[in-house]
């Protein structure tokens, strides 16, 4: 008997999505947002499969019928980058079916992802982040105050959006002059503040912070204007109106200036590794390729002042 005869005759190919999703909630800690693309890739997965003729579950899934659903993302136009999550969810999920007894075989064992060339991070010049966080003092007002704390703490931590939003009241310690995040599954770390960020988030609480509109809301650093935790979606919107403001519209993504507080801290002479731990980043590999950004920075400075460049 084969062990994919493990499955109920009852339980559709969703509900096991389901149990791979609280798994990876449960044992692997993920952020919401990793949970929400698993989510969104592998219900396009199920629903190809429910519509292939061949495939009434898991066990009828081969080699062949998933070379057939990369091709299919493939049709739909998806870029090199997407389909290549949407393929390493798939992998996930079969891996874990294997690994719950559900099947006896990963048929996304000798499929490859798409090859995806590592982009470099944009980074903002020194003189482009000191315009984008000189707008919101244009005018007088709590939002702009609350704005140009979150600006000057993300320049001055390189945290993630999320974890900025996510922010409460007792992650921050002026006595200490630091400030606690979370970051990808949950892992704490404390970053130091220097103090013109101290000073802004300071000013922001004193006098520009909401009344919180419920219970939930009132551990929350930054509120929007009706009281409730500010989200991702909002500081997005928050973003893109200063730097229309500072004149460097489409030139900012919501992770511009981690890139630029790691690329300037890198320039400045920081080591490595201390970046890595400041960004949180599990691997130094990842923070490696910033290192192509200095390099390029340095050529530049050489080309410029060696008298036979």
């Amino acid at each position: 008997m084969r062990v994919a005869s493990k499955l109920k005759e009852d339980e559709s190919l969703h509900d096991d999505v389901d149990n791979f999703l609280h798994y990876m909630t449960v044992e692997r800690g993920v952020s919401t947002n990793t949970l929400a693309a698993y989510r969104n890739d592998l219900s396009q997965l199920v629903q190809f499969l429910e519509e292939h003729d061949d495939c009434s579950g898991w066990a009828n899934v081969n080699d062949a019928v998933i070379t057939e659903y990369v091709l299919h993302l493939h049709g739909l136009g998806y870029s090199d980058t997407t389909r290549a999550r949407k393929v390493a969810s798939a992998k996930s999920l079969f891996g874990f079916l294997v690994r719950e007894g559900y099947l006896d075989k990963d048929p996304t064992e000798n499929v490859t992802s798409p090859k995806v060339g590592r982009s470099l991070p944009a980074a903002l010049t020194e003189d482009e982040v000191d315009r984008l966080l000189a707008a919101p003092s244009v005018v007088d007002t709590a939002e702009s105050a609350r704005d140009q704390a979150m600006l000057e703490l993300l320049y001055a931590t390189g945290m993630r959006v999320t974890e900025l939003v996510s922010l409460d009241l007792e992650d921050l310690d002026f006595d200490s002059a630091s400030v606690r995040c979370f970051g990808k599954g949950g892992k704490e770390r404390m970053i130091p503040l220097h103090e013109q960020a101290i000073e802004a988030v300071s000013a922001y609480l004193g006098e520009g912070r909401p009344e919180p509109k419920d219970k939930a809301s009132r551990p929350a650093v930054f509120l929007n204007r009706r009281g409730s935790r500010l989200t991702r979606q909002g500081f997005w919107l928050v973003l893109k109106n200063y730097a229309r403001q500072a004149g460097l519209e489409g030139k900012i993504t919501p992770h511009t200036l981690r890139h630029s507080f790691a690329t300037h801290l890198l320039r400045g002479g920081a080591q490595l590794r201390h970046v890595q731990e400041l960004l949180g980043h599990a691997s130094i590999t990842t923070t490696q390729v910033y290192t192509h950004l200095t390099s390029e920075h340095v050529r530049t400075e050489y080309d410029k002042a060696h008298p036979r460049a």
